[in-house]
């Protein structure tokens, strides 16, 4: 018997009533405790009802149920009490884990095992804490501002000190205070900002940023506004090898750098997820790839371990960027000389080689090509894959669809099945790419799949990952349960 439209509205204010509760609670595990909650990775901290309701009903989309209210609001109200330490908890897996494993033990009960390494710890914190500076603040370099301000959390982990830029003009710093506070496509920055003219300093949500005017990365004194031991991530793309970028490590306060393209030379390609464990502490130099292989390494990867990948091509479909001029002028690019703004144009793209820095028994099996296209962000990968087993359209895609979900690559992997999704819809993506499961094509052993993913969001995302890969900050996460065990007990291949 369908609802009555007043009881329609009871139910929806009892939900609204029960999100409001939870703010105040998510705020204080995260003050208090070091504690980041999040439903299927994305992050509650700081959301406003309306978002946390909106993510209670996405988790519909990942496990095929709406996630309820119900039962997430008394699972936060219980970890208050445990006294915790810095963690990630992902409270709809929780709740997920908390369903199919009580046996009969209260929630307080269940919570202590599960969470037992950080209970009674009160926001005890063992990371230490990385000076961060952004050499460049572009597009990626103010996401990536934006993303490390959300994260500083009580001061641990990364802190971002410092940005280098080259002064533009007399009243650059509030042009540049402007373009991180504004933007186009992502929206205005969720807090305050204030601006320091005398001492060249942005302050954005309580983090203060020194602004450093140099065009030679080779002879900044970081040290001078105490940065120690810092890790620059240079996204100018203005140098691609060790030589280039070992300028860096010549100025005063710097140890280590994170270079925001595809490397070139030996300097390891990485792809977190993917071979992020491949980062060792004497490698003062790391490229975090492209976008593009960022969004088609994971997915390629669960592919080839459970059906094998004989060969394939890659199409993008990519929004046009800043290197491409709005009307037509001299481009030292072949076609990327003629408008952005009115053409789709056909250029190269690395990224089919690249895998194979990352996924290196893919090597000499891809082949790619890209389309730039009039939108100014998020791009669409279309992979053509021959298998060497073959699959359905159902089984694949219900594969894909459990490897976002409880896979170690579900902070890379996303997966929508929505008929009416378009570009516009994956803006602020935090995933490396998004399986678009209605687009799926496959004809035994000729898979087609369609990989969505917002190559500036969802890509500085996947950075900071490697940020806090290199310095070694990752809070534990929970729950840690074993991917195998899970894909096993939904049914699925366990070879991932």
């Amino acid at each position: 018997m369908s609802q009555t439209s007043d009881s329609c509205l009871d139910t929806w204010m009892g939900r609204e009533a029960l999100a409001e509760a939870m703010i105040p609670v998510i705020g204080r595990l995260y003050r208090e405790n070091n504690v980041v909650t999040s439903i299927h990775g994305r992050s509650l901290i700081n959301k406003s009802t309306m978002n946390i309701l909106k993510a209670h009903r996405f988790a519909r989309r990942m496990s095929k149920e709406e996630l309820r209210l119900e039962e997430t609001a008394p699972l936060l109200d219980a970890l208050t009490k445990l006294d915790l330490g810095a963690a990630a908890i992902d409270i709809a897996r929780l709740t997920e884990k908390y369903r199919a494993e009580a046996n009969g033990a209260s929630l307080d009960e269940f919570l202590r095992g599960e969470l037992a390494e950080v209970v009674g710890r009160r926001g005890g914190d063992n990371r230490t804490s990385t000076d961060v500076v952004l050499y460049g603040f572009g597009r990626i370099g103010r996401l990536l501002a934006r993303l490390l301000i959300e994260k500083a959390g009580g001061g641990h982990g990364l802190r971002l000190r410092a940005i280098v830029v080259r002064r533009g003009s007399d009243n650059d710093l509030a042009k540049r205070a402007s373009l991180l506070r504004r933007d186009s496509v992502h929206g205005s920055f969720e807090g305050t900002i204030k601006v320091d003219l005398g001492n060249d300093t942005i302050t954005a949500n309580g983090v203060q940023i020194q602004v450093i005017y140099s065009d030679n990365p080779a002879t900044v004194d970081y040290a001078a506004y105490g940065i120690h031991d810092a890790l620059v991530v240079d996204n100018t793309g203005r140098w691609r090898d060790a030589e280039g970028l070992s300028q860096h490590l010549q100025s005063k306060g710097v140890s280590r750098v994170l270079l925001t393209a595809p490397g070139k030379g030996d300097l390891k390609n990485i792809v977190h997820g993917i071979n992020h464990g491949s980062i060792a502490d004497s490698d003062a130099i790391v490229s975090a790839a492209s976008c593009t292989t960022n969004a088609i390494t994971p997915v390629l990867k669960a592919i080839n371990d459970r059906y094998g990948v004989v060969h394939g091509h890659v199409e993008t479909v990519h929004s046009f960027t800043n290197d491409q001029n709005l009307i037509d002028n001299f481009h030292k690019g072949d076609r990327r000389g003629r408008s952005a703004a009115l053409n789709m144009v056909i250029t190269e793209t690395g990224a089919a080689k690249a895998v194979a820095k990352a996924l290196p028994e893919l090597l000499g099996k891809l082949t790619g090509s890209s389309i730039r296209v009039p939108t100014p962000d998020v791009s669409l990968a279309i992979l053509n894959l021959s298998l060497e087993n073959g699959t359905s359209k159902d089984e694949v895609n219900d594969y894909l669809r459990e490897m976002s979900l409880h896979s170690e690559l579900r902070k890379q992997i996303d997966y929508i099945d929505s008929p009416e999704v378009v570009s516009t819809d994956f803006v602020g993506s935090r995933r490396a790419g998004i399986v678009d499961g209605l687009a799926t094509i496959s004809n035994e052993k000729n898979l087609v799949l369609y990989v969505w993913y917002d190559n500036e969001f969802g890509y500085s995302c996947q950075v900071v990952r490697v940020m806090e890969e290199m310095a070694g900050v990752n809070p534990p996460s929970f729950p840690d349960k074993d991917a195998a065990s899970i894909l096993e007990a939904a049914g699925l291949p366990v070879e991932v």
